[in-house]
Formats: C-alpha cells, structure tokens, sequence
C-alpha cells in the first residue's frame, strides 16, 4: 500500500504548485514553490526554515488529547524544497552545549566567503585525502578540515587499533555502563588517530533477520537501540571526537540499497525506526549520516519529510547531515531538503571525481535555486559540530593514512591502552546462555573433551586475511564491510580451552572441519563432552561471501552446520554447541535433541573470542547475556523478510513495510506465535527471584504537552512522572548479574503491541543477596505517534507495567491509569 508522502519529489511539486494545500501538506520553506495556502481549518506553521506544513487550527499545531493512536498511515507529503525563515536562528530547544558551539560558529560563519561556506560541506573526493571522508581546511578561521573515518566497532584501515565486539553483542549485555564504556574507548582510540568524526554508532532495527548489516546496530527493539546509540554517543563525544548516528531512515537490507524505496507509514516511523536517532539528538550527537536508499519515492539524503520534517524539525537536530558515500544525488533538491555534507565529494561512483558541493553549490547559490542562507546554516552547522566536542582547541592531527599505512604520515600510534579488559568484559557480559540440561555447565574437569567446527580454529587466511574481514573462517568475531576494522590479534577458542584443559589434565581431541563428519564423529565418540562451534556470517552488500550478497540467503547455519551438530550429538550424549552468528539462526533440527545438552551463544565477540567463551564454559563468568532478537522456529514466522532482488539504477524495488510497527518480538506477540527463544531471554548458572513491584507517579499534567519545533525534546516529556520499584534476589548459589526488563501494555485504543519494552537495568547480586530496584518512566514511554494530530499524545485507559527476565517471562505486574 503506498502513503500520500510516497510521492516523489517531482510528482508532488506537478500536483501543488499554485494549488491549495490539504491539511498535513508541505505549503513553504526555503525554495519551495508550491501552494502556501492551506485548506480550510488548517494554517501554514513554520516547522523550520526550509519545511512548512499545514496544520489544524489557527496558529499553532494542536495539543495533545488522549485519542486512540491505532492509525497506520501517512498523511504527510514528501517533497525535496522549502519557504524563508532566517537561517542564523539556532534550531529550536538547543543543549547549553549546542548554544555556546553555535554562538562561537556564527561569528565564525560571518567571515566566510561563499566559496568557504560551501567548502565546509564538500568532501574533497574518494583517496583525496588520508581518511575514508576529508573536507578542506578553511585557513581564514584555522580550521583543518575534517577527517571522518569507520567503523561502528573500531578504526577502520588503521594499525595498532583495537577490534571491539560489534554493536549487537553490545546490546546483549543490556547493560548501559559497559555501552558507555565501549563508546568512551572507542573514541579515545579514535582520538589518538586524530579522526575528527567517527562514523557510528549505527542504528537501524532488525527488521528483517537476514539483512546483512543488522549485526552493526543494537538488535530489534526501538528502546534498546536507543539506549545503546545514546550510550555509545555520550561515551565517543566526551573524548572529543564527533559521533555519527546512521543509516537515516530506512536502510534495512542490502539487496538494492541504492535502489529501493523503503515505503514506511507515519506512525511507524515515528515510533520505531526514528526513535534511535531521537535518542541520539538527545545525546547531543554531532552528526547524523544519511542512508542510500529511497523512503516513500525520495532519497534518503534529499528527503525533505525525514530530513526537514522529522529530524530538523520535530527533533530540532542541530549538527549536520552527510550523505553516506555515494548517496548524493542533487545539488539545489538535496541541500533544500536538509543535506549539510556530501561524502566523498564525488559525482557517482567512488573515485568518479566532480562534486554535486563544491563550484556546482555555488552555481547553485548564484542561479538562486539555493538561498546563501542556506548554505550559511550548513556551514554553522558543521562548525558548531567541531566547536560542540572542542576540537578548536589543540585536537591532534590525523597521524595514518587509510590507503597506505606505510605511508609517512602514518606514525603508528599505539591507541589500544588497556582496551582489551574492557573488550573481554563485554564478551562475558554479552555471551547468552540459551539451554542447560541437568546444568551441565559449567564444566567440571572432564577426561576428555572434544573441540569440533572450524569457528573454533584459526582463520587459514590469519585474522586480517580477507578483505574487510569478507571471509567466514576461523572464529568468527565481527561481519564484514565497512563497519569493521582490523583485528590487532584474535584468539580463537581453540587455544584458551585447550590451555585450559591441559591444567586440569583433561585430554582434548579435535576436528576443525565443518563438512567432514568422519573426522567429527571420531574426535567426539567416547568423550565426556564435545563442543560444536557453528556460524553464520553477513555483511555489506559490495562484498560477496560464499554466494551471499551482503543479506543472508536463509536464517541456517552455515557450511551444514546443522548437519555437524546432529552428527556430533548422535555419538555423544553431551553436546555443547557454541554458536559466533551475525544474528538469529534456525535449531529447529537439533535443539531438541537430548544429546545437545547445552546452546552457548557467543555472537560476535571481537578479538578476545576465545578468552570469553572460554570464560563461560568453565564458570569463571556467570553468563548473563540476554537475545536483542528473536529466535524463531521458522524463518516465515518473522513478520518480514530481505526481498532478494538487484533492481538496476533505472528501476527503484518498492521494499513495503506492511507489518507496521510489528517486528520482532511485538510481532510474535501480537500474532501469537510460539518463538523458540524470546527477545531478552538468557540463562544464568544461578536462579533469581522478584517481589514486591509498587508503582508510583502519574502520567497526568497541569500542563498541555509543548508543540511545534523541537518539542519532543522538551522536560515534559522526559522527566520521570512514574517510578517502579521491586526486589530481585539471588537465591541460587553462585554470584551473577540478573536483567530485569520493563514492558509496557498499553491500553487497546493505543493499537500498540502487546509488549514494548522501557526499561532494563544488570544487577550483580551475590548468593542470597537482595536489592531493591526503581525503574523510572516519562511521558514519553507511555505515548504514541498519532497522525492525525501529528503529535505524540498518551492514550486514555489502562496500562500494565510488567517486571520480567525477559519478554515472556513476566515476574511482576502492576496498572497505571493515564
């Protein structure tokens, strides 16, 4: 089904021009040449300087009344221009930080020549400079110019760096302060490279199990996602290096992602796509990357809905947008519609030279298809960007080169410090325990123990021996693409649990074939246990691994994975299967097996793989990592799935977002559909319990809700109005970190799923210890997108607060009445 903002730029300009506009349309901004008249009961309300809509009412958009939120389409149009408002006003509801970066980019922006302004946001070109993204310096107001490098994980084309586990493992921790950590040391190592602008965190959901790049973000859940972009943000910006939240909007697969068009409705965007990037304004992110695929019929990066419309103006985003490399696609249509920043700077391909910024912006600029004001705002926007995190100020300079480490500029700066105990620690926190029979583990000194898969082993090709790591062999520790970078080391598992067994005198037998299962049988018959490594990889779609594009062709093991694990459990009664995957894969043939008496998932653990896994098997750790994803028993029980089609550049592959706000775990629920494991589900070698839930506060307000630019951001929203207080207790007999997770049900007239989580903390108890824990919710966790009002209002009725371990082991349960 397509939404009246699916049309395309040119479609709606033919229809509006000199026209009345209906409600909820675009009727003004900067270089917008459509009708400025709107319809009876509605005006023209400024949004921000370059998107104007028609709203009900006379002055102002109208205040939230409790009303059914149930609406899944789209009344907003999109369109790629905008009507006049003065470009030196700061966007609406600046930080403290943001306003003394603007005040210091405005008196800067003042001295610039139009040609400076323009070179602010021009990308010199693909290797025309020492990282992945260069801008040029601008001498008149020492400023150097910008490098901008990958990855989400770490520095990408760097030596002497360090390889985190990727975002996914991250979320599995549920556990905000190792995210802030991982973003603190990541942008130290950043730091010390001398890279301006970090390219992470990324963000998009897991909509599709199979999309190639899921294991780059948080999971399949808006909140989590959040949570993680915003930790991870606040820890990269207070080292002082700028952090980029992407892929904005919509970039859910791989196949044609340069040519598609991602057809999402109002509300869905709104509630789950969107929040991330909300989440990252809040936490002050300097830059936002837009993605390369259409939303509704407009490029993402001269998409004047999702750029003007939603993240300048309902979310009052003051940094800077740049295109991903090679998403630009206009000069004038794209800087009207919102882009600051084209990256690399050239025309088509990489490498293809020529600038859609550059002299073809100030053509623009001179021919008026673009105002000076607007170009004036892109260039504060950049520049406040580098004032808000101090890089005016003794920040290094860029000490490798991305294309040539050998290269003399590059010192070889050692920035891992003590990076490695944190990458471990994440390891253990992020391992999920998923099956333990008769508690098998952890292990307890076997005679003989049998090491089978080759996701156990050694890469063939050492750990930086494929290209952009596009090779899954050996242990697997991160995907590939652009979102890694190079490992400094990798231990495999292989070598920690054979050192460990060698100093409890146990005797290890070994297979390190995935495919040979005559060398499996033999190495696992007769062994008190056997451990079965499988994997299952992805990445980004330029690179092609054994017949993948980038997606996964299905949700299976790969190199018969299942098929090693049935043989292994047929000659041993005690098999433990450890599973390095980008994502969820289906068990169904071997989960229930007897003999398969323990499932350890690992994910992606970055370069200590094998000490944390190595960690969990033998108890040293207890696991308390919890599934950002839902595992299924079938790959069609998914409510969407990667449309496998390569559309040509002339033709655009609609990708239909026709499950609305159910993916994940919302939708298993809300079709009640058995899942094999649920989104937050995880095992511990220890037991714990909940009591006493009371719930405090109240969503009610002698105030109505702000409106206009920015108001989402306000305290009104985001203050705590409710607070749910329990207890959770250890009473088992081993010290552990337990994952109490808050959902939400809200009333029916809110059309929401089920279950929506708001609220996760990771408390560490000791055997027979108890705590109290107080989980504190705003307005906003009980709000939802309405689209007729186009605001977030709070459905009238009852909700229900539930405390679980996951999303379908609820322990506790209370009520509020909104």
């Amino acid at each position: 089904m397509l939404f009246p903002w699916i049309l395309g730029s040119v479609g709606i300009t033919v229809l509006v021009v000199n026209a009345q506009q209906s409600i909820y349309q675009q009727c003004g901004g900067i270089g917008w040449s459509g009708g400025t008249t709107c319809a009876s009961g509605s005006s023209c309300i400024v949004i921000n300087a370059y998107y104007s809509q028609c709203l009900p009412g006379s002055t102002s958009a109208p205040s939230s009344t409790s009303t059914s939120g149930s609406s899944t389409s789209s009344v907003s149009s999109t369109s790629t221009s905008s009507t006049s408002v003065p470009s030196s006003t700061p966007p609406a509801n600046l930080s403290p930080e943001w306003a003394a970066a603007y005040s210091k980019a405005q008196a800067a922006v003042a001295k610039l020549s139009l040609t400076d302004k323009v070179n602010l946001g021009s990308g010199v070109g693909w290797e025309k400079g020492n990282c992945v993204g260069n801008t040029p310096p601008i001498p008149s107001i020492s400023f150097p110019g910008l490098c901008l490098e990958d990855s989400p994980l770490g520095v990408r084309y760097a030596d002497f760096v360090s390889a985190f586990p990727p975002a996914i493992n991250v979320a599995a921790t549920f556990n905000r302060t190792l995210m802030r950590e991982r973003g603190v040391a990541m942008g130290q190592e950043f730091y010390g490279k001398g890279v301006n602008v970090a390219l992470g965190p990324m963000m998009n959901l897991m909509r599709a199990p199979a999309a190639g790049r899921n294991w780059e973000g948080f999971g399949g859940d808006p909140f989590l996602s959040g949570e993680g972009a915003y930790e991870t943000i606040m820890g990269i910006q207070s080292t002082g290096v700028q952090a980029t939240a992407k892929h904005y909007i919509n970039n859910e697969q791989e196949h044609s992602r340069t040519t598609s068009s991602s057809e999402v409705d109002d509300r869905t965007e709104h509630e789950l796509y969107a929040i991330p990037f909300l989440r990252s304004v809040q936490a002050n992110v300097a830059s936002v990357m837009c993605s390369y695929n259409q939303i509704n019929g407009s490029f993402a990066c001269e998409n004047d809905k999702t750029l003007n419309g939603i993240l300048k103006g309902e979310f009052a985003f003051p940094g800077y947008v740049m295109s991903d490399w090679g998403a630009t696609h206009s000069t004038a249509p794209a800087v009207n519609a919102g882009l600051d920043m084209t990256m690399p700077g050239d025309m088509g391909a990489l490498g293809a030279g020529g600038n859609w910024f550059g002299q073809n912006l100030v053509d623009a600029v001179n021919s008026g298809s673009v105002s000076e004001a607007r170009v004036t705002d892109l260039a504060t926007r950049v520049l406040a960007a580098w004032y808000l995190v101090g890089q005016d100020s003794n920040y290094p300079t860029v000490n490798f080169d991305a294309w040539n480490l050998n290269a003399p500029v590059n010192t070889h700066v050692n920035v891992q410090a003590d990076h490695k105990d944190l990458i471990l620690e994440i390891d253990r926190a992020s391992t999920i325990l998923l099956k333990n029979a008769a508690d098998v583990l952890p292990l307890n000194k076997p005679s003989t123990l049998a090491v089978i898969g080759n996701g156990a082993f050694n890469s063939s090709k050492g750990p930086n021996g494929y290209s952009d790591r596009s090779g899954d062999d050996g242990v697997l520790a991160m995907g590939w693409g652009s979102g890694t970078d190079s490992f400094p080391y990798l231990i495999a598992p292989i070598d920690t649990i054979t050192s460990r067994a060698s100093t409890e005198g146990t005797v290890v037998s070994s297979s390190s074939s995935d495919t040979d299962l005559n060398a499996a049988t033999a190495a696992a018959t007769k062994k008190d246990v056997a451990l079965v490594f499988i994997t299952a990889d992805s990445g980004e779609g330029y690179l092609t691994v054994e017949g993948n594009e980038g997606d996964r062709n299905n949700l299976s093991a790969w190199h018969s994975g299942d098929a090693l694990v049935s043989q292994v459990a047929s000659v041993n009664r005690n098999t433990i299967v450890v599973v390095n995957s980008v994502g969820p894969i289906i068990m169904e043939s071997w989960i229930d097996n007897e003999n398969v008496t323990a499932v350890v998932w690992s994910g992606l653990p970055g370069q200590e793989a094998g000490n944390g896994i190595a960690d969990i098997l033998y108890g040293d750790y207890n696991p308390s990592g919890r599934l950002p994803f839902t595992i299924a028993k079938a790959t069609t029980d998914y409510s969407a799935q990667v449309i496998y089609e390569d559309a040509p550049d002339s033709d655009i592959l609609p990708i239909p977002y026709n499950e609305g706000i159910f993916i994940d775990y919302r939708h298993f629920d809300s079709a009640s559909i058995a899942p094999r494991f649920e989104f937050g589900f995880g095992l511990s070698y220890t037991t714990f319990a909940y009591s006493d839930v009371t719930v405090s506060g109240s969503t009610s307000s002698s105030s109505n809700p702000p409106s206009g630019p920015g108001a989402i951001l306000d305290s009104w929203f985001h203050d705590a109005v409710v607070n749910v207080t329990f207890t959770v207790e250890n009473n088992g007999t081993v010290s552990g970190n337990e994952i109490p997770q808050l959902y939400i049900t809200l009333p029916p007239s809110a059309g929401a799923a089920p279950m929506n989580l708001k609220g996760f903390d990771s408390v560490f108890l000791a055997p027979g210890q108890s705590t109290q824990v107080t989980m504190s919710l705003s307005r906003f966790d009980f709000s939802v997108w309405d689209v007729v009002s186009q605001q977030w209002i709070i459905p009238t009725g009852t909700s229900t607060i539930s405390i679980g371990a996951s999303s379908r082991d609820i322990r506790l349960t209370d009520t509020i009445t909104s």
